[in-house]
């Protein structure tokens, strides 16, 4: 029960500032955002040194490199934190858009505005880059926010908190606007599921057991994000070198991410001639292949006995880390029934100089980005323009793709009358 109060106190706080929000000019948003990056910056020192000690304590825990390298903050990653406040500030603010518009013959005027959801909770794991981007677009996009960052963040995440509310209250926004859930024990994401008359929206950002678990048990409506079971698909035709490094960036650049590659898909006609470099390649760079018996036929020298048999098991795993699973396939549209049974709707990329083929495979595959000729990398609010994002919507209901400031708005109708009666 003491728990549950103190969610529901979080809740009636949350609920009267998202009300204040709602009619909260883009001036004084965009002041308190200004502020924080700011204060982002001025306060590096003080975040590193919360953040080295989370990091140390996850490292005790025995918790993996990859969760540590997604735990753990630098000068670098504070700056991008701040550079993607201030791009928010600068976008044009969703709240009060006109989506459309049009008159009745009755001479009713119909409009439908954008407008805030409300509270949204935000449930993640390790990431405290997350804290900034989620508050700050929950923000600007009108919207009070209840942060549940992980228990092995929880430092790093109260100071960045401590300094929004400062922002906050110096714009003369309520400090109740980005609160974080501070009591670690994890029966308390299952209670603050619950909290019907307070929770306009839930979005968990993290992995599939995560995602699962906030599906399966929240009263309130969710947004999933997250699980990237990424594929690179080689066309007959393509240009090898360029899909050389798209694939290598796909993979390597950031392997804990949601929109790294994890399954390499290459045409029959052109994998005797491009497996066998890129292979040797990926090895170099420390990647583990798991390979159908085509790939291991084809694979270099001894390399052939590193590569374990790939399973099915393989072809659905989001691996997080330096292990790409690699197929030969007969065509385009078995690259396209493979991913389309095995991914997770994520981010899809063709190399291909083949512009029929490129249709076809954006046509046919199922996934909230489809790239031709690029890295699946950019699938991300930050390079899709966004200034930051909440997440990557793998579901297909009002949001999909990387979630920037619209996304974190729904509409109402206003109807402007003369005295009509129906």
């Amino acid at each position: 029960m003491e728990h549950r109060e103190y969610l529901v106190r979080l809740g009636e706080k949350a609920k009267a500032a998202a009300q204040v929000l709602a009619q909260a000019n883009t001036e004084s948003k965009n002041t308190a955002l200004l502020r924080l990056a700011a204060a982002l910056r001025r306060e590096g020192t003080r975040i590193l040194n919360n953040n080295a000690e989370d990091v140390a304590e996850a490292r005790a825990r025995g918790l993996s490199g990859a969760f540590l390298k997604r735990l753990e903050l630098d000068e670098k990653k504070i700056n991008g934190m701040a550079q993607g406040l201030e791009e928010v500030a600068a976008l044009p603010d969703p709240v009060g858009e006109i989506v459309s518009g049009w008159r009745r013959p009755n001479g009713l005027e119909i409009k439908q505005v954008r407008v805030p959801f409300g509270v949204i909770a935000v449930i993640y794991e390790s990431r405290p880059n997350v804290t900034s981007d989620v508050a700050g677009l929950a923000l600007k996009a009108g919207n009070a926010v209840i942060l549940r960052g992980g228990s092995e963040a929880l430092r790093t995440n109260r100071t960045l908190v401590e300094l929004f509310t400062e922002a906050l209250v110096a714009a003369g926004l309520p400090a109740a606007a980005v609160q974080l859930v501070t009591d670690p024990e994890r029966r308390l994401v299952e209670e603050l599921l619950q909290l019907r008359d307070y929770l306009d929206l839930v979005i968990p950002r993290g992995g599939a057991g995560l995602i699962q678990m906030v599906v399966e048990k929240a009263r309130v409506p969710v947004i999933e994000t997250g699980v990237g079971n990424c594929h690179v698909y080689v066309d007959e035709g393509a240009d090898l070198e360029k899909a050389k490094k798209i694939v290598i960036n796909a993979k390597v650049s950031n392997p804990a991410v949601c929109n790294a590659a994890e399954t390499l898909l290459v045409h029959q006609a052109v994998a005797e001639q491009f497996l066998p470099d890129i292979l040797a390649e990926l090895h170099q760079l420390g990647v583990e292949i798991r390979g159908c018996e085509k790939t291991r036929a084809l694979a270099p020298g001894s390399l052939a006995e590193a590569i374990r048999p790939a399973t099915t098991e393989d072809w659905a795993t989001e691996y997080l880390d330096l292990i790409l699973a690699v197929r030969v396939v007969p065509d385009i549209a078995a690259a396209v029934d493979h991913i389309n049974r095995y991914g997770t709707r994520h981010s899809e990329a063709i190399v291909t100089e083949s512009y029929p083929r490129a249709r076809y495979f954006t046509e046919a595959v199922d996934a909230a980005v489809v790239y031709v000729n690029a890295s699946t990398r950019f699938t991300d609010g930050y390079e899709f323009g966004f200034g930051a994002e909440v997440g990557i919507s793998t579901q297909k209901l009002h949001a999909r793709g990387p979630m920037g400031l619209k996304e974190l708005t729904t509409t109402k109708y206003i109807v402007l009358g003369t005295g009509q009666v129906r």
